[in-house]
């Protein structure tokens, strides 16, 4: 799968953008163990035009991460198009567009999902992009607003007709959130339309090998994308890529491996961000790191309430 002149291999497996999640560190260690592109948090238009602090630091990435995708989100065309050019400055591979954030204070404001509520404006938004720079443009969106509205489809014609050069599509409506189960059919209809040739990414509920060879086999989608799963479980890439690619069934990690990931993880988000920063936000990757670990809550409630590295390392080196 090809989109620009970056060429993903057959099937690739990408890591999802996900806010306080993929940061630096996270979307490196994930490359690491075979994610086959990443992208930065998504970046509000209008506050990286105004210069926002937080917003230009999502920009900063590492060689080690690419490919990776620029992810920006909003509801005005002229600050979309300002916000494309300033994302090309750092030259990434691709800019893609989020139509798909269901979060209140995104999606209620006309933004992320909420433009599944405004069409013509989500076209207008990516048309000027697509005009605004030499790289790439993709979206990531959903079925629709709610059950009486799943038109991706349509939408995804539309936002092919205009220029995008991939589309990824989550299987929910914004009215869903994260709830309930993930509908593929409806993006095996986009990949199966005879109007599409740009490469369709499925997105929602793969949690593993079976998952992953399930929506490929059934749905023909040209690579998979995945998000929650990941969290605390960077090793999911080479899973999967492995058992599709080569038949390969790699067994869960023992605990020193999983302590050593987790460690070299940690480090490499202290060494981007601040300590006291660094640690509360890490705090959503250890349950994933220890999911299954017997006798492992009262660890994991004791690193909850740490702001020390040290103090964190000492505890998970004496769990090996």
């Amino acid at each position: 799968m090809k989109i620009g002149n970056t060429d993903l291999g057959d099937f690739p497996v990408l890591l999802a953008p996900l806010e306080d999640i993929t940061d630096s560190a996270f979307r490196i260690v994930c490359r690491q163990f075979g994610a086959d592109m990443v992208y930065t948090e998504f970046i509000s238009s209008e506050a990286l035009i105004r210069d926002a602090r937080k917003s230009n630091e999502k920009l900063v990435f590492d060689p080690a991460e690419r490919p990776l995708g620029v992810q920006i989100f909003g509801n005005n065309p002229e600050a979309m198009r300002k916000a494309a050019l300033l994302a090309e400055e750092v030259n990434p591979e691709l800019i893609d567009i989020n139509f798909g954030c269901p979060v209140r204070k995104v999606a209620m404001k006309g933004a992320g999902a909420g433009l599944l509520n405004d069409i013509p404006l989500m076209v207008k938004i990516t048309e000027e992009v697509v005009k605004s720079t030499h790289l790439p443009v993709t979206v990531k969106t959903r079925l629709g607003w709610d059950d009486k509205s799943k038109n991706i489809v349509d939408i995804a014609e539309r936002l092919q007709d205009v220029g995008i050069q991939a589309i990824t599509i989550h299987g929910r409506t914004r009215a869903q959130m994260y709830s309930g189960v993930a509908d593929w059919t409806l993006i095996g209809e986009v990949k199966n339309n005879p109007r599409m040739h740009i490469p369709v990414i499925g997105n929602g509920d793969i949690i593993g090998i079976e998952s992953a060879r399930m929506v490929k086999d059934t749905y023909g989608v040209d690579a998979i994308m995945i998000g929650r799963a990941s969290i605390g479980n960077p090793w999911i890439f080479r899973d999967i890529r492995d058992y599709i690619q080569k038949g390969i069934i790699h067994e869960p990690p023992l605990l020193a491996e999983r302590i050593e990931i987790c460690l070299q993880h940690l480090r490499l988000t202290i060494a981007k961000k601040p300590e006291r920063r660094a640690l509360p936000e890490f705090r959503k990757q250890y349950t994933g790191y220890f999911r299954g670990m017997p006798n492992f809550k009262p660890v994991r409630m004791q690193l909850l309430t740490l702001l020390d590295f040290k103090e964190i390392e000492n505890i998970l080196l004496t769990l090996k």
